[in-house]
């Protein structure tokens, strides 16, 4: 089977256009992959294939990046990640469609649930049968390779999706933090990131 025609066919690009936002001028576009679920990339300023781009890989969280739920730091991180692209005058958000760290929308309203009855953020998607994190990152790795990117400078915290986007091709030259000081109501939610996930947190 070849495999760079097997690669194509677990990514599409389906549309793309310009949006002006509050961080400035994108150009978004929407890839279907092989989950059939749309991911979309932002990308500002041009891309040049030997320079390693500033990037941020975030995964959906419709209750903190829509709703602004105080219970996580995703809202402010993906907040946070377009003024530094902004500032960089060019970068790429890469928003993945995997809600609750990979267990969907549903089941994450039911670890909230268990997580209002004393389990952690990890216990309680164990509760349900779920890993800790089950988000997987070669959509990511596709994406990028469609712009022709293989170097990148990533906003993260969590080295595990260092290590699995570097299995999948990606050269990470800088690690770059994207930490959101704590609230009253998330405080213990990112000592369990800090403790049990590994994410590099100085704030808890």
């Amino acid at each position: 089977m070849n495999t760079e025609n097997n690669k194509k066919n677990q990514l599409k690009k389906v549309a793309d256009a310009l949006l002006p936002t509050k961080s400035g001028l994108f150009h978004l576009y929407v890839f279907r992959g092989k989950d059939n679920k749309e991911h979309v990339a932002l990308v500002m300023g041009k891309i040049k294939k030997d320079t390693p781009m500033l990037v941020r890989i975030h995964s959906e969280c419709l209750t903190g990046d829509i709703f602004g739920s105080l219970r996580c730091d995703c809202g402010p991180q993906l907040q946070a990640s377009l003024k530094q692209i902004k500032k960089e005058k060019s970068g790429i958000l890469l928003y993945l469609r995997q809600e609750g760290r990979g267990i969907g929308l549903v089941n994450k309203i039911k670890a909230y649930a268990l997580q209002d009855l004393g389990f952690d953020t990890v216990d309680a998607n164990k509760q349900l049968g779920f890993e800790a994190d089950a988000r997987e990152y070669d959509i990511a790795a596709l994406m990028l390779a469609e712009f022709g990117v293989k170097k990148i400078k990533l906003l993260t915290n969590n080295p595990k999706k260092i290590k699995e986007i570097t299995q999948c091709g990606i050269d990470v030259v800088k690690r770059i933090s994207i930490q959101i000081k704590p609230n009253k109501v998330n405080k213990g939610y990112l000592l369990t990131k800090k403790n049990r996930l590994g994410h590099l947190l100085d704030y808890v």
